[in-house]
């Protein structure tokens, strides 16, 4: 049993001070929580600030961090964008994939980050040759994520296609598979074994040892409907909801998608997703910025999440997707950081809100609790994690504490903690974060990779050619 003391706490919604939280000594989750401890009991570890249930990054690519700074110079589209995300992901291979990504994930550890979704199709080698072992990119992202101490839910994507009736293009045949049969054969193998080794690559043999606790999911992605013939998405479904497992596809991110889906089937996106059997509880829409009225309906009706990535939406000059709409007709909300043009939970969260005020001009549209909600729980359960992601008995224990004496938050009264994390914090507020009741940041310093920035710059470096 390891026990902590947080100096305030938000617990079932309300801000609480003096609380004390019991992690379990295996399984990952809170023994004990046990409001109204004026202090800290024996033994016990100081959390000094707001102690929150643990943020999920819900939709992350974690090799786009590389190109944070670069894709901002001259002007251009989503398109132009993706063009130089192409080049940079034609330079990984599995080591240099692990050296980014776990310098990425001890970033979201620092930022309060405590799960990832991983949205992978960086399948193969450049070109389109197999590595010895086919999942070893999957692999090292796993050891990575276990190596900075994180929770993973690693969705394996299909790309199988260029565009709609297109062959993969010259860069994306590393990320195909060929046909969905093949992807879903790939696939099981990973998700037999989780973390598995012996694909020869260092980084994927210490995945073993590096993630005994149970802390990594594989669930499954359809990249986009241009992506996957119309006549494949059934076989990736079946694939996910055969293994109780989560399934997310970029959705409407782009008006031009929409464009192409009604040129070749006559539907939106939305509704060819619908016809194959693609939407429902355990189903996640990204983005889903450009949706009709109908679209909205269908994806309510289902019950499919949607997982904003407002940073990355208004980097990439996307739009202000129908957040409201479609949590009023059934969608539980998540958010991610997606590209990583910043990585800090509390500014897509508060972003959620703000957008909605630029384009209604009208304030309170979710209260700060409802935020933090879909920026904790929310997303855990967009991943794929069954047990409750709050401060509870018998929930996760992943928090992180946020620090109230920041030049951002101080003054704040404590009743209001929460009000002042989501729209006066930042990631670089994060004082603590826990992990299955392990201390992964103490005192905003990585327990487990030394110098994080050091580290990210070694790593965006060896991309640079």
């Amino acid at each position: 049993m390891t026990t902590y003391w947080a100096e305030q706490a938000w617990v079932g919604g309300v801000v609480e001070p003096g609380v004390v939280l019991e992690a379990a000594a295996s399984g990952g989750l809170l023994a004990a929580v046990r409001t109204g401890a004026g202090a800290p009991p024996p033994g016990a570890t100081v959390l000094r600030g707001l102690t929150l249930p643990g943020l999920a990054n819900a939709h992350s690519h974690a090799f786009h961090r590389a190109l944070r700074g670069t894709v901002q110079v001259g002007s251009g589209t989503f398109w132009t964008w993706r063009e130089v995300m192409y080049d940079v992901a034609d330079r990984l291979t599995p080591d240099t994939y692990y050296d980014l990504a776990r310098a990425v994930y001890a970033e979201m550890a620092l930022a309060g980050i405590t799960c990832a979704g991983e949205f992978h199709y960086v399948h193969h080698a450049p070109g389109g040759a197999r590595y010895d072992d086919p999942n070893a990119m999957g692999r090292a992202l796993i050891a990575a994520a276990a190596a900075a101490g994180i929770r993973l839910t690693l969705l394996d994507t299909a790309y199988l296609a260029g565009g709609f009736g297109e062959p993969p293009g010259r860069h994306q045949v590393r990320f195909s598979d060929g046909d969905a049969e093949a992807w879903a054969e790939r696939a099981a193998a990973l998700a037999a074994d989780g973390a598995g080794s012996g694909s020869g690559s260092d980084a994927a043999d210490t995945a073993d040892a590096a993630d005994p606790g149970g802390t990594t999911r594989i669930g499954a992605a359809v990249h986009s409907v241009r992506a996957v013939p119309a006549g494949q998405l059934a076989t990736v479904a079946a694939w996910a909801a055969d293994r109780r497992a989560p399934l997310h596809v970029h959705l409407s991110e782009q008006p031009a998608e929409n464009e192409a889906c009604a040129a070749a089937h006559g539907v939106t996106p939305a509704r060819l997703l619908a016809d194959h059997g693609v939407l429902g509880r355990r189903t996640t829409a990204v983005h889903a910025t450009h949706l009709t009225a109908d679209d909205i309906a269908l994806l309510g009706r289902s019950g499919t999440g949607v997982c904003m990535c407002p940073t990355t939406e208004r980097d990439l000059a996307d739009g202000i997707g129908p957040a409201v709409a479609v949590e009023r007709a059934g969608s539980p909300l998540s958010l991610g950081s997606d590209s990583h043009a910043v990585v800090d939970l509390f500014e897509e969260t508060r972003a959620l809100e703000l957008n909605e005020r630029l384009r209604t001009r009208r304030r309170g549209h979710w209260t700060a609790h409802h935020l933090l909600r879909a920026a904790t729980e929310g997303g855990y359960a967009a991943l794929g994690w069954d047990a409750p992601a709050r401060l509870e008995p018998g929930g996760l224990a992943d928090f992180t504490t946020v620090a109230l004496d920041s030049v951002r938050t101080a003054g704040a009264m404590p009743r209001l903690g929460a009000e002042t994390a989501v729209f006066a914090a930042t990631a670089a507020d994060v004082r603590h974060t826990v992990v299955a009741g392990r201390h992964v940041v103490r005192d905003g310093v990585h327990a487990l990779v030394e110098d994080v920035p050091g580290a990210l710059a070694a790593a965006v470096g060896a991309l640079r050619g």
